[in-house]
């Protein structure tokens, strides 16, 4: 057989009845803790005191998804203030404090409490009160101490004031008096205590007489508690609706709280904003009186320089004098064109005759020039039609020559002058063009030097109407400041506890009932190695399994004809399955079993013996052999000689007849005992003999049975294991262990052991586990509250 096939079959079938039997056989365990948890659940319910859930959700300004800005958002543009906007991050840390909670808690008094005291739990009382504790002057010790004033009303207008602490010199609160009036200050170490009377519904008169106690805690305690209790987050990534809520067994006082909790937050931002308004106000105002002063000098500056330059504009007086110095040079060019024209005109004359026309309209203007020119003109036209009809030496010719010559020297003359006029206004116009020019040299560093003191007013001038308008903005911040939250829905607590969670507590109960006898039953059964019932044996071997043996009250001693035991009804169901084991065996031929165990004590002799009891009882020819020649043990349940099987083995004068006998009180039941103790038990067995023995009994009895030593400790059983017909392995419950089983499936695997079957010895019938036995007879039953403490 296949060793990994063989493991793969009994360790990887898991049977979920047989785990669940396993468990359901202690079913009063069960039972018993599951109702003792939902007691103790129900306990729990009515005693622990409830906590509620108190929310608030506010809407707080952010930034980034549309909010009020910062405190410098009126430098906003000049890049100030730009990482101090609101954050909803930010304003979450802000509301989880410490320090806006230690201003809640003391604002509201609330490391002060009134507890009224139960018969088991003690309840405190916030809203419906019959009296009011007010501390006044506190002293710093106030908030640090613990202490405990009992309250009892005596009168309309006394009560009774105990100090727990009194026994305590160094705690007293109180002096010696403990009757009070309402309403009339207290002297106490940590203040002035007073107490006002409150009469209500919930609280009537005739209920005030009932004794309250009045606790006083550390303020640092209360603020700790309250801080690991807020919770504050936003309800969705894309908005700023922030969700405060807290757990608190008052309601009432954790609606104070949180609406308190809101209110100072937004005080303290709206003081926080007007503070740095105020202060952006001052600063604004300084500026403005530094700027003036700065302002006004630049002007004068300004002044001091066009007045020093004689310029009002300097951009408008450039162009003026640019525009200037082109006419001059444009008039300059005129007067040249002018003198080369006269002096060209001067050059002609000189060179012309009387019959030469001279050059009109080539002179510029209406002067004297052009008349007498054209005059000339004229005579000498004249002139030149005379002779045409007479000579030079006509008198009307030479008269003409004279008038001619008359009028050419006044051209002439003329021209002189105008030639002498034209370079002095050719040289006017060379000096004012030189003035032009020299102004417009200097224009570059007059335009930079005023561009310099340009800007510096320009700057101070921008700078002083951007302060005028942030003083304006400030002032208006500063009259109408916006709250930093808006609530949306003010505190409110649920009626329904968070904790503890009735269903969750009864589950918890449930499930722990369940677990407990669950835990116990399944470390037990981890931590217990031995083998117990045939429910240990499932899945962990394939050998055959033929039954059971249990308990017997009298183990000592052997069946009877009639027996209705539970172990002889065992062993009879035992001889039925074992006519399974022997069906190979030849007819006429004895059918040999053979009994083993790993250890001795296991009870395989007290098997032996009443199995073959058993089958002698049927009316079979049985011989019981003692084969566990090292420690024979079959004389403690049958009277026995000295002499047997070792004895016969070891001599050559002995009958094997003579050694048997049969025992009394049964038909057909024959002992061979084991003998004395040899001292080679080993060689014994392994001698020839032992073959002829069983040759020879095979043929005179119907069943042979055989105990034979355990196969652990030595080899005896191994050396005779051919001549069986089956092996019965005996195990016995509570006291094998389970790995030891390794021994009976190796065994079994490797078919040394011929035919083995699994006996299961000295097992608890009334766990459940195994068959029934001893019908028709009357089994007593303990009672149902025994059976709950038997395991």
């Amino acid at each position: 057989m296949d060793n990994n096939n063989f493991e793969d079959d009994f360790e990887n079938d898991f049977d979920l009845k047989l785990f669940l039997n396993k468990y359901l056989v202690h079913w009063q365990w069960f039972a018993l803790t599951i109702c003792l948890g939902l007691l103790g659940s129900f306990l729990y319910l009515r005693y622990t005191v409830p906590q509620y859930q108190t929310i608030t959700t506010i809407l707080v300004k952010d930034e980034k998804k549309g909010g009020m800005l910062s405190e410098l958002s009126a430098f906003a543009d000049l890049g100030v203030g730009g990482g101090m906007k609101s954050n909803l991050d930010n304003e979450i840390e802000i509301l989880k404090s410490r320090t806006l909670v230690e201003i809640t808690v003391k604002k509201l008094d609330l490391n002060t409490s009134l507890i009224v005291n139960g018969k088991i739990s003690d309840r405190e009382i916030y809203q419906d009160v019959p009296i009011s504790v007010r501390f006044l002057d506190k002293k710093n010790k106030f908030y640090e101490s613990t202490f405990d004033l009992n309250f009892k009303e005596l009168s309309g207008s006394t009560f009774e004031l105990i100090d727990q602490m009194k026994n305590d010199s160094s705690s007293v609160v109180l002096g010696n008096t403990s009757q009070f009036q309402y309403d009339k200050p207290i002297k106490t170490q940590f203040g002035v205590l007073v107490i006002s009377k409150l009469i209500n519904d919930t609280y009537p008169a005739s209920k005030i007489g009932k004794t309250i106690r009045i606790h006083v805690s550390p303020l640092e305690n209360i603020v700790q508690s309250f801080q690991n209790r807020l919770k504050v987050e936003p309800v969705s990534k894309t908005s700023s609706v922030v969700a405060i809520s807290i757990t608190d067994p008052v309601i009432k006082k954790a609606e104070a709280f949180l609406n308190n909790l809101t209110q100072i937050y937004n005080e303290n931002a709206a003081a926080d904003k007007n503070f740095i308004s105020e202060n952006t106000s001052i600063f604004i105002a300084n500026r403005l009186k530094l700027i003036t002063q700065e302002l006004d000098g630049v002007e004068q500056d300004v002044q001091t320089f066009k007045k020093s330059n004689n310029l009002t504009d300097v951009e408008s007086e450039a162009k003026l004098f640019i525009e200037g110095s082109n006419e001059y040079n444009k008039k300059g060019i005129e007067t040249e064109i002018q003198l080369n024209v006269v002096s060209s005109l001067l050059s002609f004359i000189k060179k012309s005759t009387n019959s030469d026309l001279l050059p009109t309209n080539i002179i510029a203007g209406e002067g004297d020039a052009s008349g007498l020119i054209s005059s000339y003109n004229q005579l000498v036209l004249d002139r030149n039609r005379i002779l045409k009809s007479a000579t030079l030496e006509n008198p009307s010719v030479v008269k003409m020559d004279q008038e001619i010559a008359s009028l050419k020297n006044n051209v002439q003359t003329s021209l002189l002058r105008m030639q002498s006029s034209l370079n002095i206004q050719k040289r006017d116009l060379n000096r004012e063009e030189g003035l032009l020019n020299a102004k417009i040299g200097k224009i570059p560093v007059q335009e930079r030097q005023f561009r310099v003191i340009a800007r510096q007013q320009k700057v101070k001038e921008e700078l002083y109407l951007y302060l005028l308008q942030k003083r304006e903005e400030t002032a208006i911040s500063l009259a109408a400041t916006e709250p930093n939250a808006r609530v949306i829905d003010v505190a409110r607590g649920d009626k329904m506890p968070v904790s503890p969670k009735r269903n969750i507590i009864y589950l918890a109960g449930l499930l722990l009932g369940l677990l407990v006898p669950f835990g116990i039953i399944y470390t037990d059964d981890l931590l217990d190695t031995k083998i117990k019932s045939r429910l240990d044996l499932e899945g962990k071997t394939l050998i055959p399994f033929i039954g059971d043996v249990p308990t017997s009250d009298s183990p000592s001693e052997i069946i009877a004809s009639g027996s209705r035991t539970s172990s002889a009804e065992a062993l009879r169901i035992i001889r039925t399955n074992l006519e399974f084991m022997l069906t190979k065996v030849p007819e006429g031929e004895a059918k040999t079993v053979f009994l083993t165990s790993t250890f001795p004590s296991e009870g395989k002799t007290f098997v032996s013996v009443n199995l073959a009891a058993t089958f002698a009882l049927s009316g079979k020819k049985v011989l019981l052999i003692g084969m566990d020649i090292r420690n024979p043990r079959l004389d403690e349940y049958l009277t026995l000689p000295e002499r047997g099987v070792t004895n016969y083995l070891s001599t050559n004068n002995l009958k094997l007849e003579d050694l048997i006998i049969k025992y009394e009180g049964y038909e057909d039941f024959h002992v061979l005992p084991a003998g004395v103790i040899p001292p080679n038990p080993a060689e014994l067995l392994m001698s020839k003999k032992v073959d002829t023995v069983f040759e020879s009994l095979r043929k005179q009895y119907d069943y042979i049975i055989v105990d034979t030593a355990p196969v652990s400790l030595v080899t005896d059983t191994l050396l005779i294991a051919k001549h069986a017909d089956t092996f019965i392995y005996v195990a016995r419950a509570n006291f094998l262990e389970k790995r030891m089983l390794n021994i009976a499936n190796t065994l079994y695997k490797e078919n040394k052991l011929p035919n083995l079957c699994l006996l299961l010895n000295d097992t608890d019938s009334t766990k459940g586990y195994g068959y029934g036995y001893g019908y028709g007879v009357k089994v007593e039953k303990d009672p149902w509250y025994k059976k709950i403490f038997k395991i």
